[in-house]
């Protein structure tokens, strides 16, 4: 019991002899700590007196672990946007600089996590361990910098990938009326990255809590958590909150990008982001412009989605695809913010609420979408299977519209009707269930092979899936020579279009059957 004692007696004057040396070699340094005083408090904002020496958009500290950066600085006063609850905040409380721009957390332990734009974790789980911090503002990489881009992604919608192909390093644009599928687009896009080596960051801007957590299920669900991190701002969330809250999630993407990998960055959406900065900028009293948006309405945007982009392999390669969302309002794509993003971006998808109304998902109108960079990194077999595929289906639509007037139709112009509606058929798609590249080719050669013209429309359902399950079982080398080839070759074309025209044998309509079988007896 003496030797236990005295062991632990040894222990003590062993710490309190470290302690005492500790303490002699501090010495105490005076610290400049420049603060100030809230003037005034609006909804959002706040206008502080003092802090001489602060910095526009230096981060600042209120009572209560309470944060806000500085956005106008002017001779007498600063205002401040706040990113927190601002209840608790008086006239008078004390604010105090911090020294640095707003930064947010970047690890690879964000990976499966939801979190806010300042980093604090959403899901109930631990706060996230991080050893760096980048700023949320960045510069977009330079030109000199940047590679073209080569490599395409797959977003498993057939309509997409075969009429307006989008590349790694891109930006498509995904604009549509209130509810016509807009965010489905991107959800499925993010779900066919499974197994395409791609990082997901989804941004949910000022949305109904409801509708992200119907996001973040589906994620869980279909097992995609693991390859994407959700940045969330809710529409009850300070207006400065959902102002920073794309550009802390491009910060999080560069993050990886920076270390070789291909990401894909969803803003969902930046007309609530750009309404934001509106509510923001007439709270600060800055002169409004056009639908009373601030002057730098198209800046905020452009500095952006400029940091989208493909780097060079000197530089690791990775690649940063933004598909930001935009609404719109009776379908006018002609109003300020979508026009802004149009002429902003690489390209548009635009969605109908026409096609919605008559169930053709995804609403995707063809004639008003565009990708213009995308068919530079669409892979080549897509391109021989294609054809005219878009010329044929937008003289479908044109046809459409002129027949709906009971007017007389030649048989040439009833054979373009009833093969842009085969077309419309195939195009359609069960929202959550991304097609794979191989059986989109088989898809794609059926039509324009036009094995579908002979199908029954309340059959081409049955029939697409016949076609998709033929593809399935071609020989593994046919399938590697089209993932890998540059071009079909017209073997290879041959074969895979005879045993797709064998499973379709089954679908031909009574009428057909009949007419060949007249032929047969002729020819003999």
């Amino acid at each position: 019991m003496n030797a236990v004692t005295k062991n632990l007696q040894n222990v003590f004057d062993d710490v309190f002899t470290q302690m005492a040396q500790v303490r002699q070699a501090s010495k105490p340094r005076l610290a400049l700590r420049e603060t100030g005083a809230i003037t005034s408090i609006a909804a959002g904002i706040a206008k502080v007196s003092g802090l001489p020496g602060v910095g526009f958009e230096e981060v600042l500290k209120f009572p209560g672990e309470s944060y806000g950066i500085a956005f106008n600085i002017d001779a007498d006063e600063i205002g401040v946007v706040l990113l927190d609850d601002y209840s608790h905040l008086n006239t008078g409380d004390e604010v105090e600089r911090r020294g640095h721009v707003m930064d947010v957390p970047v690890s690879d332990g964000l990976i499966g996590r939801v979190i806010d734009p300042l980093g604090r974790p959403l899901d109930g789980k631990a706060p996230v361990v991080s050893s760096k911090r980048l700023p949320i503002e960045r510069a977009a990489p330079s030109i000199m910098d940047r590679a073209p881009v080569t490599v395409p992604l797959q977003t498993g919608i057939k309509a997409i990938d075969a009429l307006v192909p989008i590349g790694r390093g891109q930006r498509e644009l995904i604009l549509g009326d209130r509810q016509t599928g807009k965010t489905a687009i991107a959800l499925d896009t993010i779900l066919n990255q499974r197994n395409e080596n791609v990082l997901c960051v989804y941004c949910a801007i000022g949305q109904h809590a409801s509708g992200v957590a119907k996001v973040v299920a589906t994620l869980r669900e279909k097992g995609a958590m693991r390859y994407t991190v959700v940045v969330v701002t809710e529409g009850d969330n300070p207006p400065g909150l959902i102002y920073i809250a794309p550009y802390a999630a491009t910060s999080i993407a560069e993050y990886f990008v920076e270390q070789g990998r291909d990401v894909l960055i969803v803003y969902d959406d930046l007309t609530h982001h750009a309404r934001a900065y509106r509510e923001l900028s007439l709270l600060l009293r800055r002169p409004p412009g056009r639908e009373a948006y601030p002057g730098d309405i198209f800046y905020i945007h452009s500095r952006l989605l400029e940091r989208a982009t493909h780097l060079r392999e000197e530089l690791g390669g990775g690649s940063l695809t933004a598909l930001p969302v935009i609404e719109t309002e009776a379908q006018d794509i002609s109003a300020y913010i979508p026009t802004n993003l149009i002429s902003i971006t690489d390209g548009q998808i635009y969605l109908s609420p026409a096609l919605f109304a008559l169930g053709v998902l995804p609403a995707i109108d063809v004639g008003k979408s565009v990708s213009r960079v995308g068919g530079k990194a669409q892979r080549p077999v897509y391109r021989a299977v294609i054809g005219d595929l878009k010329l044929d289906y937008a003289q479908f639509e044109e046809l459409e519209t002129f027949a709906r007037f009971g007017a007389r139709l030649d048989k040439d112009t009833l054979r373009i009707i009833e093969h842009g509606r085969r077309i419309r058929a195939c195009l359609r798609q069960l929202e959550s269930a991304p097609v794979s590249m191989i059986e989109q080719i088989g898809v794609l050669l059926a039509l324009t092979a036009r094995l579908f013209d002979n199908v029954p429309p309340d059959r081409m359902a049955e029939a697409e899936r016949t076609v998709r399950e033929a593809v399935a079982n071609i020989p593994a080398e046919v399938r590697a020579r089209i993932e890998t080839a540059k071009k079909l070759s017209d073997e290879d074309r041959e074969s895979i279009t005879q045993s797709l025209r064998n499973a379709l044998t089954g679908f031909q309509s009574s009428s057909e059957l009949e007419s060949k079988a007249g032929e047969a007896h002729d020819e003999r």
